[in-house]
């Protein structure tokens, strides 16, 4: 492999010839070879979106020659479009202020630059990665800003409407599963009837809430610190820049972000990010309990509770021939476990923020990207290859109903609750029916037991 020299304020290192990193990154490399988590493009992209966007607000402000903020653009849009990942190798695990994963991006966009110009990679002539690139920037605020650009992309691509078409499945699955009924269960035990529409509408309602919170939630994320430099004062920017640079990110993006009420807090804390984690963290729980139910109540075929049938995707075990396992609901679950526990590392990191910055910040992203994208791919997958095929035993929930002993309570209103706690314990000791039991006590004619005792009346109020 050739190596070319470059240098730094440490001094001179060899770099790969044929990459465009610098010094900085190289020496990040080297002295934060941890694990195997790189940074993810989607930061990077979003990075260079800021690189982009201060490029040409120096440019109208004068502060950056015009030829030079051309190859800037340049260059940042070919690492927005993916061309260049290779040359991101940067870990999760660095300095937390993200300070090599922002001297990366803007050593990639010089070196990149100066290739285009004819020059000489590596030469920080015509185009410095900090005078330049990194122009009116610290790391202290492109980091964050990069960040909540990442969250809010990823989020309105991706995770809302994953989200939402399981919502819409389960409101379909509601209508559908609407007339039949079935035994409630509570404590895991017999309880009085529901319909199926109605457990299912359960899950739809649960869910629609979990994406009006992330919605809400997402409001926050649309505030950048850009501007805010080192400590959040704005030093060596000029006037009004964090608006100017804010209004080209949002043309960039097409995303409505606005700028940062107070700069101070956008650089020491993250709690809009940890309040958009605990939406998902919410929503975690929401999905464990959708996915568990629908496992459950898919048990079976013979020895579990069977109501419901499930989509066979594949075999379900290498040992017993025909066995179809509940693996989507699976997946979703174990999906849901790490989003909690991303969610506990986040809140961990989000608390430490010292004075003027908050030096987890690369935990933090590469935690809520994380979750964002699992969530969004297991519930898309959760929607199409099991809830959307989902059919009612009805024959099974008929057996399970008729032979349940809780739909007793609705005799309660007429002998009482203890003659009706007798009869069940009857029906139970003798493996006889509520119906059987009732006429025997003569407690009530089998004419008004046929008309209070119909299950459907059970599941709404009188």
């Amino acid at each position: 492999m050739k190596y070319r020299i470059e240098f730094d304020s440490v001094g001179k290192i060899k770099v790969p010839g044929d990459k465009y990193w610098g010094a900085s990154t190289q020496r990040s490399n080297k002295y934060f070879n941890i694990g195997d988590f790189l940074v993810r493009p989607l930061v990077i992209h979003s990075i260079a979106i800021i690189k982009k966007a201060a490029a040409i607000v120096n440019a109208r402000n004068k502060d950056l020659d015009i030829k030079l903020s051309k190859y800037i653009i340049k260059a940042a849009d070919e690492i927005i479009k993916g061309k260049h990942d290779s040359h991101f190798p940067l870990k999760v695990w660095q300095t937390g202020s993200g300070t090599q994963t922002n001297m990366n991006v803007n050593e990639v966009i010089a070196n990149r630059a100066i290739q285009m110009m004819g020059g000489k990679m590596g030469s920080k002539k015509p185009i410095h990665p900090n005078d330049h690139v990194n122009k009116s920037q610290s790391t202290n605020d492109v980091f964050p800003t990069a960040m909540h650009i990442s969250i809010a992309l990823k989020a309105k691509e991706k995770l809302l409407p994953s989200l939402k078409l399981l919502e819409k499945e389960l409101a379909k699955k509601s209508k559908e599963f609407k007339n039949i009924v079935k035994v409630g269960r509570t404590h895991l035990q017999d309880a009085t009837p529901l319909t199926l529409g109605q457990e299912f509408s359960g899950y739809h309602s649960q869910l629609k809430k979990c994406i009006s919170r992330i919605e809400n939630a997402l409001k926050e994320i649309y505030y950048l610190a850009q501007g805010g430099t080192a400590v959040g004062t704005g030093l060596n920017t000029r006037k009004n820049f964090d608006k100017k640079i804010v209004k080209e990110i949002r043309k960039i993006t097409k995303l409505p972000f606005k700028v940062s009420t107070n700069k101070f807090a956008a650089l020491a804390a993250h709690d809009e990010i940890v309040n958009f984690s605990g939406t998902l963290n919410t929503a975690a729980v929401c999905l464990m309990k959708i996915a568990n139910d629908i496992r459950f109540l898919g048990s079976g075929p013979r020895a579990g509770y069977g109501e419901l049938i499930l989509p066979s995707n594949e075999p379900g075990s290498s040992i017993m021939p025909g066995k179809v396992n509940p693996t989507q609901s699976e997946a979703v679950t174990m999906v849901c476990v790490k989003v909690i526990g991303n969610h506990n590392g986040i809140t961990m990191a989000g608390s430490h923020g010292h004075f003027e910055l908050n030096v987890f910040k690369p935990l933090i992203i590469h935690n809520i990207l994380q979750s964002i994208e699992i969530m969004s791919d297991s519930a898309k997958t959760f929607t199409l290859f099991c809830v959307k095929g989902i059919k009612a035993d009805k024959k099974r929930i008929k057996k399970l109903l008729d032979n349940s002993l809780m739909t007793v309570t609705a005799l309660a209103p007429q002998i009482g609750y203890d003659e009706a706690a007798k009869i069940a314990k009857s029906a139970y000791k003798n493996g006889t029916t509520l119906k059987y039991e009732v006429i025997k006590s003569g407690l009530i004619s089998e004419k008004d037991y046929d008309k209070v005792m119909s299950p459907i009346k059970m599941t709404r109020p009188k």
